[in-house]
């Protein structure tokens, strides 16, 4: 393999006098089980226990509405459709949005009165109308898990009531965090609304951090005696978005100080760049018996790196590719990869794929290339 170290000013202003900045540790917090996470890249800033298997309360509405959202996307339900309210929807136990038995309510009151109030009711009749009873749809959401690789949970109901069999961890919460305001940009901004109201009844959101911390724009809160106070958060500052999950904590006003205390920590210490584009030239390399005679290449996906704050000079980049380079070649053939290293220890690596198709060239120009091949 030829490797060929990049060294771009524009894109790594190496400095001879780089060298890894400290950083304070993650703060120790109470709660059993925390994560804190970077949206765009899934890197792990700080956790304590991520795989903990836990009681989700509440938190559960996260996959609930993930799987009604896809509903929503593939058409088979809409925000406009009319719910009938069943007597097993209004006799549910827990937090409630107060929908009354055997009449009518909008998809789309639903979804908020779930997400805003945490409405059991709410999401029994959501799933109801999705998937025809709330076992049927609990088996929607375990389907779901594994297609997101939630590996470490389990899903017996809508609400988060508890059950043996119903269960989660805290990495498997962000991740499904992560892909919701990924996928549906559109509808987060519900988990943002600090309160909601139905048939009269005005209710806040419990997630107290969206009055603490302007940053914060969402997620949910999660409360049973086994489960303790969990809160999934989400907050936004400058182009950095980061999720952080706390589970069992003993109390409120814990839940909140411990997600508060992730997220400063995070924006504080870390930040994520972007390093190459989708589709950017990274680098050329020629292509022996081809038309065109080189060919550019790059990535499949823009390259995100998330990394601690004033680090930035100490990355460097290494391109490992074949060595010879021979037409044809088909647009995205993978031909090597992109290591990106900090302080000699490699973060990061990405497939470097062709960025276009590279024809055979003609008789005569096969022909002088193999002789040099031959040559060599």
């Amino acid at each position: 393999m030829i490797k060929i170290w990049i060294i771009l000013a524009l894109i790594f202003p190496f400095s001879v006098f780089s060298q890894n900045v400290p950083i304070p540790a993650p703060p120790q917090l109470g709660s059993e089980s925390y994560l804190l996470m970077d949206f765009l890249t899934g890197h792990v800033i700080a956790e304590s226990s991520p795989d903990e298997i836990l009681e989700p309360a509440s938190l559960t509405k996260l996959m609930t509405a993930y799987a009604a959202f896809k509903a929503l996307e593939q058409g088979q339900i809409s925000l406009d459709d009319q719910v009938y309210v069943s007597e097993k929807a209004w006799r549910t136990d827990g937090s409630r949005m107060f929908i009354e038995v055997g009449t009518y309510v909008s998809v789309e009151d639903l979804f908020r009165g779930m997400i805003i109030q945490s409405g059991n009711d709410a999401s029994v009749a959501l799933a109801e109308h999705v998937a025809g009873s709330e076992e049927a749809f609990a088996g929607l959401m375990n389907q779901y898990a594994q297609l997101l690789g939630m590996s470490s949970s389990s899903f017996r109901n809508s609400t988060g009531l508890p059950d043996v069999d119903h269960y989660t961890t805290a990495r498997d919460t962000a991740n499904l965090t992560r892909a919701i305001i990924a996928e549906f940009p559109s509808y987060y901004s519900w988990y943002s609304e600090r309160d909601f109201t139905y048939n009269e009844i005005t209710q806040p959101n419990r997630n107290s951090l969206l009055w603490r911390d302007s940053s914060v724009d969402g997620l949910k809160t999660g409360y049973t005696n086994a489960a303790g106070y969990c809160l999934v958060t989400s907050a936004q500052r400058s182009d950095m978005r980061l999720i952080s999950v706390v589970m069992g904590a003993d109390s409120p006003e814990a839940r909140a100080t411990d997600s508060q205390a992730l997220l400063n920590y995070g924006f504080r210490f870390y930040e994520t760049h972007k390093l190459y584009s989708k589709g950017e030239d990274v680098t050329t390399a020629r292509v022996w018996k081809g038309d065109p005679g080189s060919v550019a290449m790059g990535i499949t996906e823009d390259l995100y790196l998330t990394i601690p704050r004033g680090s930035y000079d100490s990355l460097s980049v290494l391109i490992d590719m074949e060595p010879e380079l021979i037409a044809p070649l088909q647009i995205n053939s993978a031909i090597g990869h992109i290591r990106i290293s900090l302080d000699g220890e490699q973060v990061s690596e990405v497939p470097l794929v062709t960025l276009y198709e590279v024809l055979d060239a003609g008789l005569w120009v096969q022909i002088k290339d193999q002789v040099m091949l031959w040559a060599q």
